[in-house]
């Protein structure tokens, strides 16, 4: 009896296709808001920021489409995912990548930005319960399954303030920043632990690391917008990003060695998290330093995301990416 396209399954690309796609989506939404913030900041034309926009909205249509083919095809590869420790948490990548778009869009529609952030914040908060509950439910984790892309699904949440506050919806703003920033606690202790007490991350997940610079950056973004002021807390916040920043920098010329693989898209996303930051607060400050540091990050973020698009389509081109692992 001949097999079914399901059946051959591990050999179909499309069974591959990674959930961490969508970190691509998330890198580009990054430098669009990055983007703006340098042209706001400067007074130059927000074009690149537009094309940006547009570009975001169309990798994350040909990625959503490509994965809901997967699921639609192969439901049991997304299952595998979904129970892989280290896939799971790539899951809330999807909504934060709505999250990003509708934060990129209030400015030039708003009934389109609350739309888009409807639908990221009912997928958020689902995901949210759902990878929480897999965290904590009846299967046991390895320490050295633990590694900062865990700190996804608790990103997420501290997106949503950002256009949720400007939008009206204060109050489940707050509900998530609350979410996020207990987790962020949560699971910078257990993070910091297993990186300083345990076995060195695997070589796919060393990119990894840079995801520690995104929770404060990005709640710090957030807690301006439900506070309407850049105080004591808000200023602890950034500091952190600007720490874990150092440290990052410390290790990414080890991590840029390594065999490219799609995780290293994680390294887009949080610097222009840290850029974005230091955008909003130069601009509430006044501060030239904090201007010239988002500067700084907007390049390095610029050179990141022409290496990573580079990159990828060498791989795809080798026909690296989308195979099993």
């Amino acid at each position: 009896m001949a097999q079914t396209q399901t059946d051959a399954a591990p050999d179909s690309a499309l069974a591959h296709y990674p959930v961490t796609f969508f970190a691509v989506v998330m890198g580009l939404a990054g430098l669009t808001l990055a983007l703006r913030g340098a042209s706001t900041a400067l007074g130059l034309s927000d074009l690149p920021a537009q094309v940006m926009f547009y570009v975001t909205c169309a990798a994350f249509i040909a990625i959503a489409a490509c994965y809901a083919l997967k699921a639609l095809r192969y439901p049991a590869m997304v299952r595998a995912e979904w129970n892989h420790p280290v896939r799971l948490a790539f899951f809330p990548a999807s909504s934060i990548s709505l999250l990003l778009i509708s934060v990129a869009a209030i400015e030039q529609s708003r009934s389109f930005a609350e739309a888009v952030w409807l639908v990221g914040v009912a997928a958020q908060a689902v995901l949210t319960i759902a990878v929480v509950t897999g965290w904590i439910g009846t299967r046991s984790f390895q320490t050295g399954a633990l590694s900062p892309a865990w700190f996804i699904p608790a990103v997420g949440n501290v997106i949503v303030p950002i256009a949720g506050a400007p939008l009206g919806y204060v109050e489940l703003s707050w509900y998530f920043m609350a979410v996020g920033l207990i987790f962020y606690v949560v699971l910078l202790t257990l993070v910091i632990n297993r990186l300083i007490f345990h076995d060195p991350l695997p070589g796919k997940l060393q990119p990894t690391l840079v995801i520690l610079i995104a929770p404060p950056a990005v709640a710090f973004v957030a807690w301006l917008r439900l506070t309407g002021e850049i105080d004591a807390f808000a200023r602890l916040l950034l500091n952190i990003a600007y720490f874990f920043t150092l440290i990052v920098a410390v290790q990414l010329p080890r991590i840029v060695k390594l065999p490219f693989a799609m995780s290293f898209w994680a390294l887009s996303f949080p610097i222009a998290g840290i850029s974005i930051a230091s955008f909003v607060f130069a601009d509430g400050t006044g501060s030239a330093a904090h201007l010239f540091f988002g500067l700084v990050l907007l390049g390095a973020l610029c050179v990141v995301i022409a290496a990573l698009v580079l990159r990828t389509l060498r791989a795809m081109r080798a026909g690296e990416v989308c195979v099993p692992e």
